[in-house]
């Protein structure tokens, strides 16, 4: 065991991480890791700590190096971290206008070889069926029964 990183903080930063652990619009890690200050300054180590957050020793470690290198902006993830979306707004804009414009009908399946094939766009048929029913485009991006619905809500519209 190397020396122990004692964070001290003074009362205002501990109100402020109070508060942050308890705000509703704030990620859970980046209230977790306000928790680990907190519990650091109240003499728990870097162990106990690790333990009752269910984390590995090095994470606690890495919060504690960051609070005390970038202070309460350390909490917050970098920008640009986690997966980024592998379509764009255009593409599905493209796959509804195919939908609603082509007479013929398409299932998921055929969507994303479309995507794929026009658009070097690469999603799973389920991803793309999802995708679609969120935007409330459902309609003949999923199974054939939808796929026809949508062809006869098409010519119903055009009949009127």
């Amino acid at each position: 065991m190397g020396c122990r990183l004692k964070i001290f903080l003074s009362d205002e930063e501990k109100l402020t991480l109070e508060e942050l652990r308890k705000a509703k619009d704030v990620p859970q890690r980046t209230k977790d890791r306000a928790q680990v200050l907190l519990l650091n300054a109240r003499g728990l180590n870097n162990e106990q700590i690790a333990q009752g957050l269910n984390w590995a020793v090095s994470t606690v470690r890495q919060t504690l190096h960051r609070w005390r290198k970038m202070g309460l902006a350390g909490l917050w993830d970098a920008p640009g971290r986690g997966g980024k979306p592998r379509y764009s707004e255009n593409d599905l804009e493209y796959l509804e206008n195919c939908l609603f414009e082509e007479p013929q009908t398409y299932n998921s399946k055929q969507l994303a070889k479309k995507l794929a094939s026009e658009r070097q766009v690469y999603l799973s048929p389920d991803r793309l069926r999802r995708v679609l029913k969120a935007r409330g485009k459902g309609q003949g991006a999923g199974d054939r029964e939808q796929g026809a619905g949508g062809r006869e809500q098409r010519e119903m519209t055009n009949d009127q």
